[in-house]
């Protein structure tokens, strides 16, 4: 069976088997939630995955998948737009993800409350602590850091739903970000940033955390390539999305990269599906937006093809079943979370998480918005 027509299937089964019979508040796809029994919440997990939906509707026309988002979200946002189960207090950018969706579910309703709750994702970030250096602080539990994950949880929407002004902001951000945080000799981008240099993951010299965690740069990756669209003007973007690209595609292998890209031979390192299905997303967009090569977009889909072929399986009852997946991963807290390889390595793997599930549908639909160019492109 070819990759195209593995992966078509795949993203039905999801369709049917995972999506649509999803209680909005107890989705099947939320693996965090159900291994440590958390609440129904609003959370970028969620959020994600119904971005991915709403991407899927926009190529297929499936109405099915717009009424779920909209089911989804009404189950979170009152009428009034609030969001009762976030909190403006908690300052964290990865509730801000979820903001996309809200402005798209909008435009296809026509419905105020998805204004009024981006509206107030958009007050979260106007009073968001910010660094010396102008970033925003990634969480308020963790003042004075940069983590790169925030750039896709919360530049596009900034970019989406703001004007020149906010434009400005995120160029500026992506700037410091590669002055900070990009390492000149491999190209990759550290996970995290420290500006007081005292955390116990950072170094006392510069304040980075000490390893290139995959996922990490497969969220920045993607957030370069959709603010790319947003604001084909952001040269930081561009340069930021080629360069990252072709840095990461030196490290891929048989399509694959590691949950640490520079430490393939490590004891424990294992090639990870949710960091390289981000890759593979953003690199067919950056092909698609004329941003990098023919080779670039090869080097993508390969990652894409890679995954589809040897890391999706089916159980018996028809559930598509995506494999090597990390649970999570950070900085700090209470957890043993210092940053070195054996934290990385230490963390859960899973199946059926929406961390890679999302980025396996974007990828589909990117590669389907490219009009299913070959391998040999």
């Amino acid at each position: 069976m070819s990759t195209i027509t593995k992966s078509a299937k795949t993203v039905e089964g999801y369709i049917e088997k995972m999506i649509l019979p999803s209680d909005p508040l107890q989705p099947m796809w939320n693996r965090e939630n159900q291994i440590y029994r958390k609440a129904a919440k609003w959370n970028y997990i969620d959020s994600c995955m119904i971005r991915a939906v709403l991407m899927l509707y926009e190529v297929s026309g499936d109405r099915r998948l717009s009424e779920y988002a909209d089911r989804f979200l009404s189950a979170y946002v009152t009428e009034s737009g609030e969001i009762p189960t976030m909190s403006v207090q908690d300052h964290n950018l990865d509730n801000i993800c979820g903001g996309r969706s809200l402005l798209s579910m909008w435009r296809l309703t026509g419905e105020s409350r998805y204004l009024a709750a981006a509206e107030r994702l958009r007050e979260c970030l106007r009073v968001q602590p910010r660094l010396k250096c102008g970033n925003f602080w990634h969480k308020g539990i963790y003042p004075g850091q940069i983590w790169l994950d925030s750039v896709y949880m919360s530049l596009p929407f900034l970019a989406e739903s703001g004007g020149n002004a906010e434009a400005e902001d995120v160029q500026r951000q992506l700037e410091n970000i590669r002055r900070l945080m990009r390492d000149d000799a491999t190209g990759l981008y550290y996970h995290g940033y420290d500006e007081t240099h005292t955390m116990i993951w950072a170094d006392r010299v510069t304040g980075l955390s000490p390893e290139f965690w995959l996922r990490s740069m497969g969220w920045l990756s993607a957030g370069l390539a959709d603010i790319c669209e947003l604001l084909p003007e952001c040269t930081a973007a561009a340069a930021m999305l080629r360069e990252l690209l072709e840095a990461l595609s030196r490290f891929t292998s048989e399509g694959m990269l590691y949950q640490l890209p520079a430490r393939r031979g490590c004891s424990g390192n294992y090639p990870e599906t949710s960091g390289t299905l981000l890759y593979a997303y953003s690199a067919m967009k950056a092909r698609r937006l004329g941003i990098a090569g023919d080779e670039i977009y090869r080097s993508g889909f390969e990652a894409f093809s890679a995954v589809t072929d040897r890391f999706i399986d089916t159980d018996a009852d028809g559930l598509p079943v995506l494999r090597n997946i990390c649970l999570m991963g950070g900085l700090g807290g209470d957890s043993g979370r210092d940053g070195t390889a054996g934290y990385y390595l230490r963390e859960k793997v899973v199946e059926n998480d929406a961390k890679g599930i999302a980025p396996y549908i974007m990828a589909y639909t990117e590669h389907k918005k490219c009009g299913h160019r070959s391998a040999q492109a």
